[in-house]
């Protein structure tokens, strides 16, 4: 009475050759190459298939293992830079190279199944909470800034403006500029601000090229403060402001 014996499965002949090197403990750099062929020629000889095409995948490994064990057996061939050539490097690359995608795969299909295990629930807040909006200290968002200092800057800055202009150059004729865009500068300014994270405001408005422009900066500046985008600190009574960005 015969014997029946399952062989187990594999992917294809790299697949098996990955087997036997590690049930065989070897180094997949030093690869036994009788012994490992005879094991896979045994594997070859059990194997029952009507695909063809699967068949022949293992036979063309096979005369691939019988081709490197004669190259072995004969003298070792020189490259150019006078290196001995192993049969078996190429095979070893081929080998590597599948298990690194092998393993890749492991990794994606535990992956796959970690995302199966997620589960999402849409917001459920009451109306009311989603609504509320936290109330702003406008003493604390001024830091102690008053309306009279900023005025006394900003008559500061418009009177060094003036001082700027030359007497006898004003006099050829004045050139008119288009009106400034309120949106454009105040996206401006606040990226200003944010960039440099912490200004003068003596600074900001000496940056400007007319008085329409200082306008333009102060009234932002009052803007951003009441959203409470900046933060302002002075030190002392007669120091100059300093503008920090505080926006989210």
């Amino acid at each position: 009475m015969a014997i029946t014996v399952k062989l187990q499965v594999f992917e294809g002949p790299l697949d098996l050759l990955l087997h036997l090197i590690d049930k065989n403990k070897v180094d997949i750099y030093d690869i036994p190459i009788v012994e490992i062929t005879e094991q896979y020629m045994e594997y070859i000889r059990q194997m029952e298939t009507e695909d063809m095409n699967v068949m022949s995948e293992f036979l063309v490994m096979a005369a691939t293992l019988l081709d490197i064990k004669c190259r072995m057996l004969l003298p070792k061939e020189v490259n150019e830079e006078g290196e001995e050539e192993d049969p078996r490097a190429e095979l070893v690359e081929k080998l590597l190279e599948y298990k690194m995608y092998k393993y890749m795969s492991y990794e994606l299909k535990d992956r796959q199944l970690d995302a199966g295990r997620s589960l999402f629930k849409k917001p459920t807040l009451p109306k009311e909470v989603e609504e509320y909006r936290e109330p702003v200290d406008y003493e604390q968002l001024l830091g102690g800034m008053t309306l009279d200092r900023l005025h006394h800057i900003f008559k500061d800055m418009v009177r060094k403006q003036e001082d700027r202009i030359d007497p006898i150059r004003s006099q050829y004729g004045k050139i008119e500029k288009d009106e400034i865009n309120m949106d454009e500068r105040s996206e401006y300014i606040e990226a200003y601000i944010r960039k440099h994270k912490s200004v003068s405001f003596r600074e900001l408005l000496q940056k400007q090229n007319s008085k329409m422009e200082i306008i333009v900066t102060f009234l932002v500046v009052l803007e951003l403060m009441k959203v409470g985008k900046i933060h302002t600190r002075q030190d002392d009574i007669f120091d100059d402001i300093w503008i920090t960005y505080a926006a989210a």
